[in-house]
């Protein structure tokens, strides 16, 4: 029998009060280092906890194995991995690349490169030798470390660095250093190298949906916003069992399922087999979550599986978070039906960290398919194509107002002119609207944008309203070239399991967005797909989709 999460009595703020009165000052007592005079994240997110015996990873591995992990443990492994590091030449600011699953060994190589004074860089395991060589190229990364089962993949990387390999299904690779025994014959002592706030502790990459992969060198103060993230926006409470999903190849998992977590003293989780309804559910359950945190796409395969799976876990959640895509008003409600669980959405990018949340751990009034309100911290607006402030009501493009956001650290993209910048502000590319409270909702990016007959019209809402039919697993809306209107409203919909495309489906899905949203928004032509392009981290990539339209097939 599930039972619901302990009440916790703390007051939570109200956002208005709290963020009149917020100072980023307010948040060094936070952390053991100064981030002018010296500090290292390995020490913020592991060794100030090393003595409380604490947990800091529970782990299952795909073959059903599980192991804990205590920051003590992590502390003297990452000591020996960073003695390594210096024997081989890795200095402080040099780039160390990591092509590794969800495996307890990913910690000690993120904790041990930060060390050392190095920049951790992450390698999706999912990337072909293409993408790597793009990434580790333009890193410049000294050293990768990987795992038996993924290391063919650099066998045709040009210029491949040094490699250490973890043995898994396979002995190591003859001319690679074995990763475990390089740990076993170095030392478990290794003073943190000093840096400072400046100072580059992450390497990634966006996601190049729209073009190459641009670098991304996030600096040491950016542990202050994700803090502000993790306490406020994901609430996560001592007595919490947390979960993100998201991997630690992309931004989202990176930064609050590794970092978050253990920056606050608190365990994370990682299990390595891949995404079911299944598996999300059993650990769930098996490991008492209580705080979860994904990606839409993984909460709208929860609902495609009905409402009866869910049962086993319903109450236990005490808070759901969302990231990486718009998060549909259909899936709020059906958590709050079938879970008994609030589920908020939150923005951010790569670049910026998240930036627009709807709270759990402030009060404010949470709108269904708004994006939410500025993380403390930041001064999020929006602005035109001249880069002038617009008012409540009216659409522009999302930005940070770099002067008045005090957590703010994107510098621009790494060894690039490009930057995203207008004046004052870093503009996100993303199309949204303000009302007069300060709620930002989401419209769409920028370049998703259909203009038809004279209406802006946003793929999310068409989306959201697509969605809440009863057949529609996923959907994806895109602007189609018409002579006439410059752009018709096209949907590719992806049918739950006991649903069959027809013309009739069709017709019923238009009339629903019909009348449900608005005559000129609804899709005039709906295309049934088995899949939609996404990007590796699950965002649908509605730009291929907008080229096989106009008959582009370069993506």
């Amino acid at each position: 029998m599930v039972h619901a999460p302990e009440t916790d009595t703390t007051p939570i703020p109200d956002y208005d009060d709290f963020l009149a009165a917020f100072k980023a000052e307010s948040l060094n007592p936070k952390f053991a280092g100064n981030f002018e005079t010296g500090m290292n994240p390995a020490i913020e997110c592991c060794d100030r906890y090393a003595q409380s015996g604490r947990i800091a990873l529970r782990w299952e591995g795909q073959d059903g194995r599980s192991s804990s992990h205590t920051f003590e443990e992590l502390k003297e492994a990452s000591s020996r991995f960073a003695n390594f590091l210096v024997s081989q030449g890795v200095q402080p600011g040099d780039r160390v690349a990591g092509l590794l699953p969800r495996v307890p060994e990913l910690l000690v190589v993120i904790l041990g490169t930060w060390r050392a004074g190095a920049v951790y860089q992450p390698l999706f395991t999912a990337f072909g030798p293409k993408a790597i060589e793009y990434r580790v190229s333009s890193s410049e990364a000294k050293f990768i470390v990987t795992d038996s089962n993924n290391r063919h993949k650099l066998n045709d990387v040009a210029n491949c660095p040094p490699v250490a390999t973890i043995a898994r299904a396979a002995p190591v690779t003859d001319g690679d250093f074995d990763f475990h025994a390089e740990l076993a014959r170095h030392s478990a002592s290794f003073a943190p190298v000093m840096r400072t706030g400046d100072d580059a502790c992450m390497m990634l990459f966006t996601s190049g949906t729209t073009g190459l992969a641009k670098g991304v060198a996030v600096p040491n103060m950016a542990l202050k916003a994700f803090y502000m993230y993790m306490r406020y926006a994901v609430d996560l409470r001592p007595g919490d069992a947390y979960w993100n999903i998201a991997d630690p190849g992309w931004a989202y998992g990176l930064y609050y399922a590794v970092i978050g977590p253990l920056l606050m003293g608190h365990a994370t989780l990682f299990y390595e087999g891949s995404f079911t309804v299944d598996s999300t559910y059993r650990v769930i359950q098996k490991y008492g979550i209580t705080n979860l945190a994904g990606a839409p796409t993984a909460y709208r395969l929860l609902i495609a599986a009905g409402g009866e799976k869910a049962s086993p876990v319903k109450g236990q959640l005490r808070v759901a978070s969302s990231a990486g895509e718009p998060l549909n008003p259909e899936v709020i409600r059906w958590f709050h039906e079938h879970l008994a669980c609030p589920v908020n959405d939150h923005y951010g990018q790569t670049e910026i960290g998240m930036v627009l949340c709807n709270f759990h751990g402030l009060k404010h009034d949470v709108r269904a398919g708004s994006a939410g309100f500025s993380v403390p911290g930041f001064r999020m607006v929006v602005v035109n194509d001249e880069g002038v402030e617009l008012p409540p009501g009216q659409q522009g493009t999302l930005a940070v107002d770099r002067e008045a956001s005090s957590l703010q650290y994107f510098a621009g993209y790494w060894k690039t002119h490009t930057s995203n910048f207008v004046g004052k502000y870093y503009l996100t590319g993303d199309t949204v609207e303000m009302d007069a409270s300060g709620n930002i909702a989401f419209v769409g990016r920028g370049d998703d944008i259909i203009t038809s007959a004279g209406y802006r019209i946003g793929p999310f809402d068409v989306e959201s309203c697509l969605i809440e039919h009863p057949s529609v697993a996923e959907t994806a809306v895109i602007g189609k070239p018409d002579p006439e209107r410059t752009e018709i409203v096209k949907a590719f919909v992806v049918l739950k399991q006991g649903y069959t495309a027809s013309p009739e489906l069709a017709e019923e899905l238009q009339q629903l967005v019909k009348h449900r949203l608005a005559a000129h928004a609804y899709p005039r032509e709906v295309q049934f797909v088995y899949e939609l392009p996404k990007t590796p981290s699950g965002k649908i990539q509605r730009f291929l989709l907008r080229q096989q339209e106009s008959g582009k097939t370069d993506p």
